[in-house]
Protein backbone atom coordinates (compact mmCIF):
# COMPACT_ATOMS: atom_id res chain seq x y z
CA UNK A 1 0.00 0.00 0.00
CA UNK A 2 2.86 2.42 0.59
CA UNK A 3 2.82 5.91 2.06
CA UNK A 4 -0.06 8.32 2.06
CA UNK A 5 -0.32 12.01 1.36
CA UNK A 6 1.52 14.46 3.55
CA UNK A 7 -0.35 16.67 5.97
CA UNK A 8 -1.68 19.80 4.37
CA UNK A 9 -4.54 22.22 4.43
CA UNK A 10 -8.07 20.84 4.23
CA UNK A 11 -9.01 23.51 1.69
CA UNK A 12 -9.97 22.19 -1.73
CA UNK A 13 -8.02 24.96 -3.44
CA UNK A 14 -4.82 23.73 -1.89
CA UNK A 15 -5.51 20.17 -3.02
CA UNK A 16 -6.31 21.28 -6.56
CA UNK A 17 -3.20 23.47 -6.75
CA UNK A 18 -1.11 20.45 -5.71
CA UNK A 19 -2.77 18.32 -8.40
CA UNK A 20 -2.45 20.97 -11.16
CA UNK A 21 1.20 20.24 -12.09
CA UNK A 22 0.15 16.66 -12.84
CA UNK A 23 -2.72 17.64 -15.17
CA UNK A 24 -0.86 16.61 -18.33
CA UNK A 25 -0.24 13.16 -16.85
CA UNK A 26 -3.97 12.80 -16.19
CA UNK A 27 -4.59 12.91 -19.94
CA UNK A 28 -1.41 11.50 -21.48
CA UNK A 29 -0.12 8.81 -19.15
CA UNK A 30 -1.59 5.76 -17.45
CA UNK A 31 -3.00 6.75 -14.10
CA UNK A 32 -2.60 4.57 -11.08
CA UNK A 33 -5.85 2.86 -10.13
CA UNK A 34 -7.20 1.83 -6.75
CA UNK A 35 -10.48 0.41 -5.47
CA UNK A 36 -12.30 1.68 -2.39
CA UNK A 37 -15.18 0.72 -0.14
CA UNK A 38 -17.63 3.39 0.93
CA UNK A 39 -18.94 1.62 4.02
CA UNK A 40 -22.37 2.61 5.28
CA UNK A 41 -25.02 1.52 7.77
CA UNK A 42 -28.41 2.54 9.05
CA UNK A 43 -28.30 2.50 12.83
CA UNK A 44 -30.93 0.32 14.45
CA UNK A 45 -31.32 2.69 17.42
CA UNK A 46 -32.77 5.55 15.45
CA UNK A 47 -32.43 4.90 11.78
CA UNK A 48 -29.58 7.39 11.31
CA UNK A 49 -27.64 6.85 8.07
CA UNK A 50 -23.87 6.84 8.66
CA UNK A 51 -20.67 6.26 6.71
CA UNK A 52 -17.34 4.95 7.97
CA UNK A 53 -14.14 6.96 7.76
CA UNK A 54 -10.68 5.69 8.63
CA UNK A 55 -7.41 7.57 9.00
CA UNK A 56 -4.51 6.97 6.68
CA UNK A 57 -1.54 5.35 8.38
CA UNK A 58 1.02 8.02 7.52
CA UNK A 59 -0.68 11.42 7.46
CA UNK A 60 -3.65 10.50 9.68
CA UNK A 61 -6.04 12.30 7.32
CA UNK A 62 -9.59 10.97 6.98
CA UNK A 63 -10.14 8.61 4.02
CA UNK A 64 -12.17 5.56 3.04
CA UNK A 65 -10.65 2.05 2.87
CA UNK A 66 -8.89 1.57 -0.46
CA UNK A 67 -6.17 -0.49 -2.06
CA UNK A 68 -4.35 -1.57 -5.17
CA UNK A 69 -5.67 -4.10 -7.71
CA UNK A 70 -5.17 -7.73 -6.70
CA UNK A 71 -4.53 -10.58 -9.13
CA UNK A 72 -7.65 -12.68 -9.64
CA UNK A 73 -9.92 -10.25 -7.73
CA UNK A 74 -12.63 -8.03 -9.17
CA UNK A 75 -12.71 -4.36 -8.11
CA UNK A 76 -15.63 -4.80 -5.69
CA UNK A 77 -13.85 -7.78 -4.11
CA UNK A 78 -10.72 -5.70 -3.56
CA UNK A 79 -12.87 -2.98 -1.95
CA UNK A 80 -14.38 -5.54 0.44
CA UNK A 81 -10.96 -6.94 1.35
CA UNK A 82 -9.63 -3.45 2.07
CA UNK A 83 -12.66 -2.61 4.22
CA UNK A 84 -11.95 -5.63 6.38
CA UNK A 85 -8.15 -5.13 6.54
CA UNK A 86 -8.35 -1.39 7.31
CA UNK A 87 -11.53 -1.13 9.39
CA UNK A 88 -12.59 -4.65 10.38
CA UNK A 89 -15.98 -4.45 8.67
CA UNK A 90 -17.76 -6.93 6.41
CA UNK A 91 -20.94 -6.75 4.43
CA UNK A 92 -22.54 -6.74 1.02
CA UNK A 93 -20.50 -4.91 -1.61
CA UNK A 94 -22.07 -3.56 -4.79
CA UNK A 95 -20.41 -4.74 -7.99
CA UNK A 96 -21.22 -1.57 -9.90
CA UNK A 97 -19.05 1.46 -9.03
CA UNK A 98 -20.87 4.20 -7.11
CA UNK A 99 -18.37 6.87 -8.15
CA UNK A 100 -14.76 7.84 -8.70
CA UNK A 101 -12.34 10.31 -7.20
CA UNK A 102 -8.74 11.31 -7.84
CA UNK A 103 -5.99 12.12 -5.43
CA UNK A 104 -2.26 12.64 -5.47
CA UNK A 105 -0.51 9.53 -4.16
CA UNK A 106 2.80 10.15 -2.42
CA UNK A 107 4.99 7.05 -2.43
CA UNK A 108 7.56 6.14 0.22
CA UNK A 109 10.35 7.46 -2.02
CA UNK A 110 8.64 10.89 -2.20
CA UNK A 111 7.47 10.46 -5.80
CA UNK A 112 3.95 11.77 -6.43
CA UNK A 113 1.48 10.51 -8.99
CA UNK A 114 -2.23 10.99 -9.71
CA UNK A 115 -4.40 8.06 -8.71
CA UNK A 116 -8.00 7.34 -9.73
CA UNK A 117 -10.10 5.51 -7.14
CA UNK A 118 -13.16 3.47 -8.11
CA UNK A 119 -15.63 3.54 -5.19
CA UNK A 120 -17.96 0.65 -4.33
CA UNK A 121 -20.74 0.81 -1.76
CA UNK A 122 -20.49 -1.69 1.07
CA UNK A 123 -23.45 -2.12 3.40
CA UNK A 124 -21.86 -3.13 6.69
CA UNK A 125 -23.41 -6.18 8.35
CA UNK A 126 -20.61 -7.14 10.73
CA UNK A 127 -17.85 -5.42 12.68
CA UNK A 128 -14.86 -7.42 13.95
CA UNK A 129 -12.48 -6.73 16.81
CA UNK A 130 -9.49 -8.44 15.20
CA UNK A 131 -8.27 -7.26 11.79
CA UNK A 132 -4.96 -6.70 10.01
CA UNK A 133 -4.49 -2.94 10.54
CA UNK A 134 -6.06 -2.65 13.99
CA UNK A 135 -4.16 -0.07 16.02
CA UNK A 136 -2.67 1.53 12.89
CA UNK A 137 -5.74 3.62 12.04
CA UNK A 138 -8.64 5.35 13.73
CA UNK A 139 -12.16 4.77 12.45
CA UNK A 140 -15.37 6.64 13.07
CA UNK A 141 -19.00 6.45 11.94
CA UNK A 142 -20.24 9.89 10.87
CA UNK A 143 -23.00 11.54 8.86
CA UNK A 144 -22.43 12.12 5.15
CA UNK A 145 -22.18 15.86 5.77
CA UNK A 146 -19.51 15.32 8.43
CA UNK A 147 -17.63 12.90 6.16
CA UNK A 148 -17.64 15.50 3.38
CA UNK A 149 -16.27 18.07 5.81
CA UNK A 150 -13.42 15.79 6.94
CA UNK A 151 -12.09 14.39 3.66
CA UNK A 152 -9.71 16.39 1.51
CA UNK A 153 -10.56 15.30 -2.03
CA UNK A 154 -13.28 17.44 -3.71
CA UNK A 155 -14.74 14.54 -5.70
CA UNK A 156 -14.99 12.36 -2.59
CA UNK A 157 -16.71 15.24 -0.79
CA UNK A 158 -19.26 15.30 -3.64
CA UNK A 159 -19.82 11.56 -3.40
CA UNK A 160 -20.66 11.89 0.30
CA UNK A 161 -22.94 14.87 -0.30
CA UNK A 162 -24.81 12.99 -3.04
CA UNK A 163 -25.57 10.05 -0.75
CA UNK A 164 -29.07 9.76 0.56
CA UNK A 165 -30.53 6.42 1.67
CA UNK A 166 -33.35 6.44 -0.96
CA UNK A 167 -30.79 7.15 -3.70
CA UNK A 168 -28.55 4.20 -2.90
CA UNK A 169 -28.70 1.51 -5.59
Amino acid sequence: MGGGLRKSSKKSGTFLSELAPFAARLFKERMYEQFAALCYRIRADGGMFEVLLVTSRDSRRWVIPKGWPMAGKKPHEVAAIEAFEEAGVRGKTKKKPFGYFTYLKVFDNGQRAPCCVQVHLLEVKESCDDFREKGQRLSEWVSCAEAARRVREPELKSIFLSMQPPLLP
